[in-house]
């Protein structure tokens, strides 16, 4: 992938999931933190944690899974069928906050 398009793939999924654990956090006893790094985007959420990698996810102590941000502007988890960038992270944050 064209160094540029990840960086702006990777700059969409960081906002995305910003967006959307504000947008859960709203209804939830819990605060949501969103870290981000050129190398490491890191969803926090009281002592659990869900952290992307341009090529992992691994979420609290579990081992890390494949993790790949599409050219097309889907993520593919775990080698498996692609999903919208957006529906999955607005699936991410939701299940982070209401966890």
């Amino acid at each position: 992938m064209n160094p540029q398009l990840h960086t702006e793939l990777w700059t969409s999924w960081a906002s995305l999931l910003r967006s959307y654990a504000a947008a859960h956090g709203l209804n939830s006893t819990h605060h949501a933190i969103v870290e981000v790094s050129a190398d490491e985007i890191t969803l926090r959420v009281g002592t659990h944690w869900l952290r992307f990698t341009a090529s992992a996810m691994q979420q609290d102590d579990q081992q890390p899974v494949p993790f790949n941000l599409e050219e097309n502007g889907n993520v593919c988890i775990n080698h498996g069928s692609e999903e919208e960038m957006d529906m999955a992270a607005e699936r991410f944050a939701r299940e982070m906050l209401s966890a």
